[in-house]
């Protein structure tokens, strides 16, 4: 897959992947906004009950009085038609006329105010009562006179109609108007009108509530409640008969925001996993895609080197064995001796890089059993320096101890923990440019000891640090082979350290050299 193709691919997923999560989080906005408007149009149909039911209260109080003052035969202070309807017609076969008469009294009556507190002795009530009557009138002349003559007459005193009621609603708001509202209604009955109301509508929260008088708090009001213009909710009550109130009924709920969030709590959750998921999912490929391509990198490089490391031996053992078959060498013994060695020394080489190779691959399946046993460790680094001595003054640098630690046993095994440290050594010698300047210390730290190679070579970047211990991993430095290697050495000595229950880092600054730590346990 081309730089491109990836670099698109990867972008496009990402955009999707945002986009999903715009579209869930909208949704679920869109969702919270919904239930929020039906939240306030349930409250708002309770408050209309709860008004309503207080009015209504308040009208079987008067109606109470009404009764009683009916009941008991009072005699009305005054009496006052309403409304008056006269009908006539006239038969001229039967010689007759009807008359009809539709009239609405109200008879005013002052009574105790026994049955509720209203803070006065007595209060005036009115009886409404409808009254109709028809008559029958047959017409006759006397003394040249007409006469009108009654031949029968119904009467009929019923309950009241619609227009009835509505004056005797319009006497009692009257009556009403300017009492306190806490003589009206108290908290309790509020109270237990707005939870009555609010569990028919399936409101399950906590609320407080006020009843306001313009706005003027008044006594009918819950402990905690504080009016807030975003989220308390109103409707007018003890309306007048124009349908006005100068009260107005507050309510105000908490926790209304966690309560909104609860009804949507299972689905934000599901799509906070569904979500997650995704974005592990896509991360995990990316991260797998990235490292595979590495990978094929390393692997690319890999191959390239081995091909280099194989090359040369492969090339200068051919060049010998022409040699050897060439007449006028072949008789001579030493020269023949010399081409046999060399071609010895090179397929050594060969067989030290796949050996490495092959031990490499056996670490990873832990297919290389490693036996221990107790070490010396400074016994191990004076055996290591011998293996890398004399390339070191080749190149006229040199090796200095620092052996400093009092205990130094280890378990550990002679072969392959020496093969760490000439690892480490050899690095230093070819990432220096001038001549090798190497110092190995040893120090004890609580029951550990830990070595040190020091080197002043090259130095690495905080970005090489972080990967030299991986697999197949050599700093690009623009030429590949400017330094002998296939990129195992260091991805050998950190399986070999953990192997021993150790641990390795590395200090290093570009140009300054590298420390490289070692980390192992004592053996007592």
């Amino acid at each position: 897959m081309g730089k491109k193709l990836f670099s698109l691919l990867v972008v496009l997923m990402s955009l999707s992947l945002i986009g999903i999560i715009f579209v869930q989080s909208f949704f679920i906005n869109n969702t919270y906004k919904n239930e929020e408007k039906q939240f306030i149009s349930d409250v708002k149909r309770s408050l209309i009950s709860v008004s309503k039911a207080i009015e209504d209260k308040e009208l079987l109080s008067y109606n109470k009085l009404y009764r009683e003052a009916i009941e008991n035969g009072r005699t009305p202070d005054t009496s006052e038609i309403k409304q008056l309807l006269i009908f006539e017609s006239y038969n001229e076969e039967t010689n007759q006329a009807i008359q009809f008469r539709n009239a609405i009294s109200e008879e005013s009556f002052k009574v105790p105010s026994l049955f509720i507190d209203i803070g006065t002795d007595s209060i005036n009530i009115s009886r409404i009562t409808n009254f109709s009557e028809t008559k029958i009138f047959e017409r006759s002349t006397i003394d040249g006179q007409l006469s009108m003559n009654p031949v029968q007459t119904f009467s009929d005193y019923s309950t009241m109609d619609d227009v009835g009621r509505r004056i005797f609603k319009d006497n009692y708001k009257k009556v009403y108007r300017n009492y306190p509202v806490y003589k009206r209604i108290t908290n309790e009955e509020v109270s237990e009108l707005l939870e009555s109301e609010f569990s028919i509508s399936g409101i399950e929260t906590a609320f407080e509530y006020a009843i306001y008088d313009k706005d003027l708090s008044t006594k009918i009001r819950s402990e905690n409640f504080e009016k807030d213009a975003e989220s308390t909710i109103g409707i007018p009550v003890f309306r007048d008969n124009e349908n006005k109130s100068k009260f107005a009924l507050y309510v105000d709920f908490p926790e209304r925001r966690k309560y909104l969030l609860s009804s949507l709590l299972g689905m934000i959750i599901l799509s906070i996993v569904f979500t997650s998921i995704i974005i592990i999912a896509y991360s995990s490929a990316i991260y797998q895609l990235i490292k595979q391509r590495q990978i094929s990198q390393i692997k690319t490089d890999f191959i390239n080197n081995m091909t280099h490391e194989f090359k040369t031996p492969i090339a200068t053992i051919n060049l010998a064995l022409d040699s050897i078959k060439n007449p006028k060498i072949i008789g001579d013994q030493e020269k023949v001796m010399r081409y046999l060695k060399m071609i010895k020394e090179e397929n050594k080489r060969m067989h030290a890089q796949v050996e490495n190779v092959l031990r490499i691959s056996k670490l990873e399946k832990n297919e290389l059993n490693i036996s221990k046993e107790r070490l010396e460790l400074h016994e191990l680094v004076e055996d290591a320096i011998t293996h890398v001595e004399l390339l070191v003054e080749d190149r006229k640098g040199f090796v200095k101890l620092h052996l400093e630690a009092d205990k130094s046993s280890v378990l550990a095994n002679e072969t392959h923990f020496t093969n760490v440290i000439v690892n480490i050594l050899d690095n230093a010698i070819k990432y220096s440019d001038d001549a090798p300047k190497i110092d190995v210390y040893t120090e004890n730290v609580g029951n550990n000891i830990l070595l040190k190679i020091s080197d002043q070579g090259n130095g690495m970047s905080k970005q090489v640090q972080k990967k030299v211990f991986e697999k197949f991993y050599r700093e690009h430095t623009g030429n590949v082979h400017n330094v002998k290697g296939h990129g195992l050495g260091l991805s050998y000595v950190k399986r070999i350290v953990d192997d021993h229950q150790g641990h390795i880092s590395v200090e290093s600054e570009k140009g300054k050299g590298s420390v490289f730590i070692i980390k192992l346990p004592l053996i007592s």
